[in-house]
């Protein structure tokens, strides 16, 4: 276990409306904004969406199962936002509900607003963290530079 101690920078609300892209939008704010380091919640609903709901099996490299949502869900859930050496890299785990289903998985593509979305940002000060790419895994994974 590896950890850091930091405290809360700025303080970002996003309101996306129905048809955006929470995935891109985020990268963008994140881009924008110079968000090197933050976590996230998210409230509202997703029209649209492709989500990991785990490994196929307990094996390295881990092969993800795929789902996506295809109409209009209720959402909530939490993510991080820290930086390749390029880009900003959103992981984000929700909930999905519709009806008497609930759905839950890693939200990672083609990602849908439905009507509202907001989303609360929590930068991260004195963390310096990035996604570092990882041999066995396949998978750009937290790490924690000097």
């Amino acid at each position: 276990m590896e950890y850091r101690v930091g405290s809360i920078g700025r303080i970002i609300v996003i309101r996306f409306s129905d048809g955006e892209d929470l995935l891109d939008g985020l990268t963008e704010v994140a881009r924008k904004e110079d968000i090197r380091s933050a976590m996230f919640h998210i409230v509202g609903g997703l029209k649209k969406g492709g989500f990991v709901v785990g490994p196929e099996e307990e094996k390295m490299p881990p092969k993800p199962v795929w789902r996506e949502l295809r109409e209009s869900h209720e959402t909530f859930g939490f993510g991080t936002i820290f930086w390749d050496e390029e880009e900003p890299r959103i992981h984000f785990h929700g909930a999905y509900a519709k009806k008497d289903t609930v759905k839950s998985g890693c939200l990672r593509r083609d990602s849908e607003v439905f009507l509202i979305l907001e989303v609360v940002i929590f930068e991260l000060r004195g963390i310096d963290a990035r996604r570092i790419p990882d041999a066995e895994t396949g998978l750009s994974l937290l790490g924690f530079v000097s």
